[in-house]
């Protein structure tokens, strides 16, 4: 279970890497990007002709996807490495890091009032924490 657990992990954070890398993209390349998803609103529309407007959204965008490129790329390292090796930390520091990313994205339905961008939380968070949880022997295991 152990080999079946890192690989799982390691999908997710090249997922999570490319997915942050097109971002990195739309943010910076594109015309087209789209607020709210297929059905939002276009960024140029919503800025309404104002350039500022526009180049502040494209730069939380993209600020946004730094952190996020920044996370998988660390993430992915820290699944290859130690928690490949069978390190116990590197257990519990992908299980923190994935609860902090996805509690503070959670936390937009309380504080914001908005379902929107939820997907970037709930798919990842369970697929790491069952990806964990098929090597959960390792916390068990003598030192």
């Amino acid at each position: 279970m152990k080999t079946a657990s890192w690989i799982v992990l390691a999908l997710v954070g090249a997922v999570t890497l490319l997915a942050s890398l097109a971002s990195v993209g739309v943010a910076h390349f594109s015309e087209d990007d789209i607020i709210g998803g297929a059905e939002g609103i276009e960024l140029g529309e919503l800025a309404a002709g104002r350039e500022d407007v526009e180049t502040a959204l494209k730069a939380r965008r993209g600020t946004a996807a730094a952190f996020g490129t920044g996370y998988s790329l660390l993430f992915l390292i820290i699944v290859l490495l130690p928690y490949r090796r069978g390190e116990v930390w590197a257990w519990w520091s992908i299980l923190a890091g994935t609860l902090t990313v996805s509690g503070i994205i959670l936390l937009r339905v309380p504080m914001l009032g908005t379902r929107l961008g939820l997907g970037a939380a709930i798919p990842p968070l369970v697929v790491v924490v069952l990806g964990l949880l098929l090597d959960v022997k390792r916390l068990k295991a003598p030192r």
